[in-house]
């Protein structure tokens, strides 16, 4: 990062001088995937009420601008309260519809500004902010045998986010670069991300929508590059760059998914650390079973993801038990396992966390679902996790049910014992809780290692 970079601002800004976890490098598409997921979350869900409507701050690189993007434009602008678009000037708004409506404003960026080599996107609203912020790599970045020689391989230092602080901070630094250019503007896009900050949140706004979007969004391009790759390369480089895009995508995938998961978390108050816990726990057992690294791996991963097909699930789900659902909720519940495998199966590095995740609910006697293994026909993942998050959810509060002790949801567990649980894992569960109650060790509660990016090989 060059010292002017909006991305090094921004790590001086944050009061941990810590980026979000998102950042990283990514091949264009990603990030184009990323861009647009975001402005179709202004154009699919954006309230009629004007006080609603977004501030849309954007630049664009030097002559990195298309006239398909110039259209889009111009339908966001209908559902913003403001649009600032850095550029240079001959990038073709000056002519174009969308550089004429009254809530677009253009800034025409010299050749010495550093914001040319700049690709960002902020949407500041009442209820939610998010961003995209990028700078592509410099040809000394790169090494010499992996210089791009296809659009699709440019690579850019970038993060995404909907933290509001740093994408807050970031729109100060975007309004503070325009503002030689503009004195009048900058301060009008102050005003209004003050009033932004300030306005009530009279309602509660849900990303998950978005967030699937850019699961969605970036599964379509991904399939969009191998695509391409197969008309222009023979097959030996298109195996290597298949390689190259994919776990850049896929990376980014994962960590949508992981923020889905955490979405889920927020939406219940009694059980927040739900993910984190299971995850833990899971991993603790796994670790006392003596099982392989990579099993003790995805076993992290797939406490982390758990509940994920939860994502759409109304509140009642997280409020009541599941005895006291109406019949749309219970539903929600009732196939949480299946949803959530449905989910990961749009990633398919994850295939081995999605038969997890999606058999957590078979029982040891055969009659759980969605198959009815049986017994070790079910993996050792599997069923632990079906453990541990049975466990874990009696331990917190849930409706009419106040949480039970340790010693109490245990107790639940071990009269399901050689019926809907591996009599081993009760077990092993009972040995962790006793040295807990005696004071030899500490519950987990969070595991010893979840990273923001991790996968393995589909073939694994």
């Amino acid at each position: 990062m060059l010292p002017e970079s909006t991305l090094k601002q921004l790590k001086s800004a944050l009061p941990d001088g810590q980026l979000p976890p998102s950042y990283g490098v990514y091949f264009k598409n990603t990030l184009v995937a990323l861009c647009h997921a975001l402005e179709d979350h202004i154009l699919n869900s954006t309230p009629d009420d004007p006080q609603q409507h977004p501030l849309v701050l954007v630049t664009f690189q030097q002559g990195k601008w298309y006239l398909q993007e110039a259209d889009r434009y111009y339908d966001i602008a209908q559902r913003s309260r403001h649009i600032a678009i850095a550029a240079v000037a001959e990038s073709g708004f000056d002519s174009h519809k969308t550089g004429k409506l009254d809530n677009v404003s253009l800034v025409h960026l010299n050749q010495e500004d550093p914001l040319i080599e700049e690709w960002n996107l902020i949407i500041l609203a009442p209820g939610y902010a998010a961003m995209v912020l990028c700078r592509e790599l410099s040809p000394e970045d790169y090494r010499a045998d992996t210089q791009p020689q296809t659009d699709t391989e440019r690579k850019f230092y970038g993060l995404w986010t909907f933290d509001p602080l740093p994408v807050q901070e970031s729109a100060k630094i975007l309004i503070e670069g325009m503002r030689s250019y503009n004195p009048e503007l900058a301060d009008q896009l102050s005003q209004m991300q003050a009033n932004i900050v300030e306005t009530p949140r009279d309602v509660n706004i849900d990303l998950t929508g978005v967030v699937s979007r850019i699961v969605t969004y970036l599964q379509t391009s991904q399939q969009q590059l191998v695509t391409i790759n197969r008309q222009t390369r023979e097959l030996v480089d298109l195996e290597g760059q298949a390689r190259k895009l994919n776990r850049n995508l896929a990376a980014s995938k994962l960590q949508a998914f992981l923020r889905m998961a955490q979405r889920v978390d927020e939406k219940d108050t009694d059980n927040p650390l739900a993910s984190l816990q299971v995850s833990a726990l899971s991993e603790t057992i796994g670790q006392l079973l003596d099982l392989p690294t990579l099993k003790l791996r995805r076993l992290r991963l797939a406490g982390a993801l758990y509940r994920i097909g939860l994502a759409e699930a109304p509140k009642e789900v997280f409020t009541h038990t599941p005895e006291t659902l109406n019949d749309s909720s219970y539903a929600f519940w009732r196939d949480r396992a299946m949803l959530g495998s449905q989910l990961l199966a749009t990633m398919p590095e994850l295939k081995a966390i999605k038969d997890i995740v999606g058999h957590q609910l078979e029982h040891w006697d055969g009659s759980g679902k969605p198959d009815g293994l049986k017994g070790e026909e079910n993996g050792i993942e599997a069923r632990i996790l079906g453990l541990v998050a049975y466990f874990q959810e009696l331990t917190q509060p849930r409706g009419d049910r106040p949480a039970l002790s340790l010693g109490e949801a245990l107790e639940k567990c071990e009269s399901y014992k050689e019926t809907w649980f591996d009599p081993t894992l009760v077990d092993t569960l009972a040995n962790i809780i006793r040295l807990v109650e005696m004071g030899l060790m500490a519950l987990p509660d969070r595991p010893s290692q979840l990273p923001a990016i991790w996968l393995e090989e589909a073939t694994r």
